[in-house]
């Protein structure tokens, strides 16, 4: 095990990226009983990043707790570990990232923000999660490429699709009809040149946090507590 940390990844962020910023012990999206047998092994850092949801068990709350009491430091953000961090982060576990604080903070409340399908191989994925696409909407509407009611009928178009159907594409075509079709014009144009993926950035800054951990190093003036992001 690399110095003690494991991390559950897969597609939030490729492992060439995440090894380039942490050394660990990278296993797939974490599924129940994953991070109580990390922690049987000798883990002392966690990173819960990405895990299953839906049709298979996913990481029970109880090893989260079972694992804080050990000592271990369990980090997470963006998918699994950001849904995780803010139901446990007044227990010890920490949360890091915009999409953690939206579920903290109640501007997120569904699984299904930050579900999508993906290749089990490569971890690629095939679909595009809610949170992505409500980051690049947003962008797209500071940026002036659509306006305020696009971005409402585009947001419902999405959230109106299964979560494996996600993808630019099939939200634009849900929204033919309903939005603008210059609207929908200029957004299929910006997506595909600055479509926004918030789930990478966390997972990114889930990384970084695990490194300074792994170094000993804390933020100035306060440690990331929980409850603090």
């Amino acid at each position: 095990m690399t110095r003690g940390i494991v991390v559950f990844l897969g597609p939030s962020c490729d492992r060439r990226t995440a090894r380039e910023i942490l050394e660990a012990d990278y296993r797939p999206p974490a599924r129940r009983g994953d991070v109580a047998r990390a922690v049987e092994a000798g883990a002392r850092i966690i990173g819960l990043i990405d895990g299953v949801f839906f049709q298979e068990s996913a990481v029970a709350h109880r090893e989260i707790l079972a694992a804080l009491r050990a000592g271990v430091r369990v980090v997470g953000a963006s998918s699994m570990g950001a849904l995780r961090a803010a139901e446990l982060d007044s227990l010890g576990m920490e949360g890091v990232g915009e999409i953690y604080r939206a579920y903290r903070e109640g501007r997120l409340v569904s699984d299904d923000e930050v579900a999508l399908v993906f290749d089990p191989e490569t971890f690629v994925p095939l679909s595009d999660p809610l949170v992505n696409i409500r980051a690049t909407l947003q962008r797209a509407l500071e940026c002036g490429a659509i306006d305020a009611d696009a971005a409402r009928g585009l947001l419902d178009a999405a959230k109106g699709l299964y979560f494996p159907e996600r993808t630019y594409d099939a939200v634009i075509a849900a929204a033919t009809g309903t939005v603008d079709p210059e609207a929908l014009a200029r957004f299929a144009a910006f997506a595909g040149e600055h479509a926004v993926d918030q789930k990478r950035k966390d997972a990114i800054l889930a990384l970084e946090r695990i490194r300074d951990l792994a170094d000993g190093v804390e933020p100035a003036g306060s440690t990331i507590s929980p409850g603090a992001l």
